[in-house]
């Protein structure tokens, strides 16, 4: 649904559900148990004219066939609403001695046509014609009873003498109007804001349900993105590989007859190298490459970037401002560069997370270890200097961007990547390599 049909009286209300509907029978059947104990206990006084009260099961059979059908008023408004008002004349014309319960009753159906009536133009003529209708019912029994009340006051005339101004007959007639203008009016008052805030509401989850879509879509185009630029960084390095492999071979080609143990020693660089590329190659199949797309490199073509280039990286972030400790655990060894890139680039990804989230004058740890069985690039802060954290769409966006990336980098690798809140303060990734087969 649009938002500009939100907007407009077009918007039609959802239907109401199982919970709803089983509160409104509740609330009829309570209704209805109430307004039966307030007329035996008005009859039981003898107020509100109950010498003149039809039977008891006549004025029962009235309450019920008024309040009872309040339990099917959200699902059919309108008939509930002329069905309620229609038998509220019947009920006072015929004496039943409880009025308080039934105008309760009167007041929900009025209400609830104005809140939960699907069609706008049907619950504006069925509101007017039950307005007009128990308007005209009340001045005709004002009528009745000023002018009609006995046949003595009939002839002399006092009946139309008693509506003089000033008389306490006219002030009570005009106080009983009073209040039934203020019933009617915050009835129709009070179920038209509730029909507006139930479409505002309504416009509130569709623009929420946008923004959701939105976030999603962007979140995979950065995924994409991701896996392009990693792409772009494979051929790279896998140019790189195959000239070092075309200078061996043309090596061992030179020497093979002069010197076939340099030759040999040659030709095993380019099985080692062949057998590398090739294992990276299907560790990124099914990655695209955008040839369009800026190379957007920091710190020199993706061959040359690696574990040996972290220090420099933390050089720079130290030269920007930030307090970086650099730590090497374990005895080095050789790895893939594919492997070493994704190290890099998930080192340079967290510490400028650092500097967004954490501020710049938070203090930063970057370790790489080498375990037994893999290495690990550990980054942690401790969050001295975070800014203003934004809130709500905007947090979800701006921070989950460039996690998404760096688990896309860690998982091209056959790698993984923690990242999370630390128990007191400031954040952690960590990203961990498997070593490949052979070196285990």
């Amino acid at each position: 649904m649009s938002e500009e049909l939100l907007r407009s009286g077009a918007w039609v209300r959802p239907p109401a559900t199982r919970d709803q509907i089983r509160y409104d029978v509740v609330l009829a059947v309570v209704l209805f148990a109430l307004s039966v104990l307030s007329m035996t206990l008005l009859r039981a006084a003898g107020g509100s004219g109950a010498g003149e009260a039809p039977e008891t099961w006549v004025s029962v059979v009235c309450l019920g066939a008024m309040i009872l059908p309040l339990s099917l008023r959200r699902r059919f408004p309108a008939a509930v609403t002329v069905v309620t008002c229609g038998v509220f004349i019947v009920a006072v014309e015929f004496g039943v001695p409880e009025v308080v319960v039934l105008s309760i009753a009167c007041f929900l159906a009025l209400y609830t046509l104005g809140a939960w009536g699907r069609s706008r133009r049907l619950a504006q003529i069925v509101r007017w014609s039950v307005i007009a209708a128990m308007g005209l019912w009340l001045v005709l029994n004002f009528v009745r009873v000023d002018m009609f009340g006995s046949g003595e006051q009939a002839e002399d005339g006092e009946g139309l003498a008693r509506l003089a101004l000033g008389s306490a007959e006219l002030a009570t007639m005009l106080y009983t109007l009073l209040i039934n203008v203020l019933f009617f009016a915050g009835a129709i008052w009070f179920g038209h804001r509730a029909w507006v805030a139930a479409r505002d509401q309504a416009l509130i989850r569709e623009q929420a349900e946008r923004l959701r879509q939105e976030q999603r879509r962007v979140a995979a185009q950065a995924v994409v993105l991701e896996r392009l630029r990693i792409a772009r960084e494979l051929h790279d390095a896998v140019a790189h590989h195959v000239s070092v492999m075309g200078v061996q071979a043309a090596a061992a080609r030179l020497t093979l007859r002069s010197d076939a143990e340099s030759a040999e020693q040659a030709i095993r660089h380019v099985e080692d190298s062949a057998r590398s590329t090739v294992g990276e190659l299907y560790q990124l199949l099914g990655a695209l490459r955008d040839e369009d797309a800026g190379a957007e490199q920091t710190g020199g073509p993706a061959a040359e970037l690696g574990v040996e280039t972290i220090p420099q990286l933390i050089e720079d972030a130290r030269r920007a401002g930030m307090s970086v400790a650099w730590h090497v655990v374990g005895e080095p060894c050789d790895l893939p560069p594919l492997v070493q890139l994704n190290l890099y680039r998930i080192v340079q990804e967290a510490l400028t997370n650092v500097r967004k989230h954490a501020g710049e004058h938070a203090h930063a740890d970057v370790r790489l270890r080498y375990g037994t069985q893999a290495v690990e690039a550990e980054i942690t802060d401790d969050g001295s200097g975070r800014r203003a954290a934004p809130t709500g769409a905007e947090a979800d966006t701006r921070h989950r961007h460039g996690l998404n990336g760096m688990r896309e980098r860690a998982r091209s690798s056959g790698g993984t990547l923690q990242a999370g809140p630390r128990e007191k303060h400031g954040f952690l990734v960590l990203a961990s390599f498997p070593y490949s087969l052979e070196r285990i």
